[in-house]
């Protein structure tokens, strides 16, 4: 079981670190292009935040979407991959790898390559805000950055596993997952929406993982961080027993 295991993440590290320009490089170039908008341009424009500045503000949000889009798309395409362009996923399924085995091994590279870049735009965001950003809760920003790797790296899983075309794993993060990621709170706090649009916000989950995140840079956050941290940790139960219910019966696998 561990030597399946051990392929399957050696395989995915091994890969995004041969073609770098394509898995780690446009994560950088959009976060400071985000910078330079946001953050510079507007920020000056825009000034305090919470009782901190602008620029200062938007950094926890922009590295937490990094995180979620290159979690996802990771795993979505790493199956996909696996189960139309090679078809490696056949050799897994005779194997006796157990399905939490099969999950743990696809979701592992998106967890790795999830935090990678995260960590590449928070040096990247040193050039924006200087020293001005600092650690409030370093335990809170690892914990975060984990769990919301691997909360949609399995959302991803699910994506791959039910996809049918190329298009279906494009269509998920376009009309569905950046929505939700620049409506939760990435350049605004939720005190400055009205009413009605609070409620909304709050319905976001995206919301309060961005919260937590920016909580353990800042010690500012619009919801309690056990909130927080209940939502991630009901959203990756959810998720993974999802994700198990799929392979252990195939759904989506079996042709």
């Amino acid at each position: 079981m561990w030597t399946s295991f051990y392929t399957m993440i050696r395989k995915d590290v091994v890969r995004m670190f041969r073609i770098w320009v394509q898995t780690f490089l446009p994560s950088v170039v959009t976060s400071t292009l985000y910078f330079l908008v946001f953050g510079t341009v507007l920020g000056s424009q825009i000034g305090d935040m919470q009782g901190v500045d602008y620029m200062t503000f938007v950094v926890p949000g922009l590295v937490m979407l990094a995180i979620v889009t290159t979690s996802y798309a990771n795993t979505s395409f790493t199956f996909f991959s696996s189960k139309f362009f090679m078809r490696s996923i056949d050799e897994i399924l005779v194997s006796p790898t157990p399905p939490w085995i099969m999950i743990a091994g696809f979701v592992g590279g998106g967890i790795v390559r999830g935090t990678i870049v995260g960590t590449l735009v928070l040096l990247v965001s040193v050039f924006f805000t200087g020293l001005s950003l600092t650690i409030h809760n370093l335990a809170i920003i690892l914990l975060f950055a984990v769990l919301t790797s691997l909360v949609f790296a399995l959302a991803g899983l699910v994506n791959g596993i039910y996809a049918k075309s190329i298009d279906g794993i494009n269509i998920v993060p376009t009309f569905v997952l950046t929505p939700l990621v620049y409506l939760g709170g990435i350049f605004y706090s939720v005190e400055t929406l009205p009413s009605w649009w609070q409620a909304i916000t709050y319905a976001n989950p995206l919301f309060y993982l961005i919260n937590g995140f920016r909580y353990g840079f800042l010690g500012i956050t619009d919801v309690p961080v056990a909130t927080s941290i209940l939502v991630l940790m009901a959203l990756a139960a959810a998720l993974i027993a999802l994700n198990w219910y799929f392979i252990r019966t195939g759904m989506g696998l079996k042709q």
